[in-house]
């Protein structure tokens, strides 16, 4: 339910509103928006009575609202989110970024020079995997803890906040000066990580499982944020269909959708989704034109000889004209 408040309401009256709603067993979540005051009201509201609180004189309307996911709603929150990761570096509201960088970390040779060559093309946050979730078990599974000291060296280097993707909920220590956490395709709905993810004041990258519903995503969304951590970034990185020719099928249509669900931002991973390096070019356009707040892209320096997903991972170079061309649809959406 979301109690829609006229302007400047009266203090007292206010306060005496939200006390009853929380002596109620209610959670509330207050979105000050550019033309209304919008009180979202979480819990079991059916014993709410809607007519006592619309004939309140600081109240303009009260709706209910019928999706499951609450605090991810657009509807209690119309405008949209601004995640802030470091000083300067936002997404969301107008803000687009673009995250790059190695499927994995491999040496420290090969994460700096990736990381210099991704910010000079533009890059706002590098990524790379110290935790690899790997379908085989005898495949490269990371370098792991060593593999996060890496990428913290890199971002002493580049000055770019790291992205990298936990996969258990004993890792989350080592992720203390990680600017921003990934949850993988397989990990979405890992509700018990989520939960501990939600007491966290860190931002989380979410992403969509290979057959996971946008409904469902967005519930993933809503555990963290049901835990207090509302800087959670959402991330379409293709659906498992019935086609082959590609590594997965890039659910384009997923991010005007979501545009109208929610007000997190929606970042496109167009590596993951197509499997194929020569495709992330114009996949990656697509999405900026369907009006995606940023783009992670995999970057290697020798994608021939990379331990993880090189079919895939654009050269420094190819991701350098990747990023001409997002430029080109997006005029001065990133720095040089």
């Amino acid at each position: 339910m979301i109690v829609i408040l006229k302007d400047n309401p009266d203090k007292r009256q206010l306060d005496n509103l939200i006390a009853w709603l929380e002596s109620m067993g209610l959670g509330i979540h207050m979105s000050e928006g550019h033309s209304s005051t919008i009180m979202g009201l979480i819990g079991d509201t059916s014993t709410v009575d809607v007519d006592l609180i619309n004939a309140l004189d600081i109240v303009e309307a009260v709706k209910r609202v019928q999706e499951p996911y609450k605090n991810a709603n657009r509807k209690f929150h119309p405008d949209d989110s601004v995640i802030k990761i470091a000083d300067g570096v936002e997404i969301g509201g107008g803000n687009f970024q673009v995250i790059a960088g190695p499927c994995s970390v491999e040496s420290e040779e090969q994460v700096c020079e990736v990381a210099m060559g991704v910010k000079a093309a533009g890059a706002g946050l590098y990524r790379g995997g110290a935790f690899k979730p790997r379908t085989s078990p005898y495949a490269f599974q990371g370098m792991r803890e060593e593999g996060i000291k890496l990428l913290l060296e890199a971002k002493e280097k580049s000055g770019l906040p790291i992205v990298t993707e936990v996969m258990d909920i004993s890792h989350l220590p080592l992720f203390e000066n990680v600017d921003v956490i990934q949850v993988g395709a397989r990990n979405m709905q890992n509700f018990e990580l989520l939960k501990e993810l939600g007491h966290l004041d860190k931002p989380i990258l979410l992403k969509r499982g290979l057959s996971s519903t946008l409904q469902e995503l967005l519930m993933s969304a809503e555990y963290i944020m049901a835990g207090g951590n509302e800087k959670v970034i959402l991330c379409e990185r293709g659906i498992r269909t019935f086609e082959t020719a590609t590594r997965n099928t890039l659910d384009l249509a997923s991010i005007p959708l979501l545009k109208t669900m929610t007000h997190l931002p929606v970042v496109v991973d167009p590596s993951h989704a197509t499997g194929i390096a020569h495709l992330v070019k114009p996949m990656a356009m697509a999405a900026a034109a369907c009006g995606a707040d940023g783009l992670m892209v995999e970057v290697h320096n020798d994608p021939a000889r990379a331990l993880c997903d090189g079919a895939q991972s654009l050269t420094p170079a190819a991701f350098a004209d990747m990023m001409d061309a997002v430029n080109a649809i997006l005029p001065h959406a990133f720095k040089r």
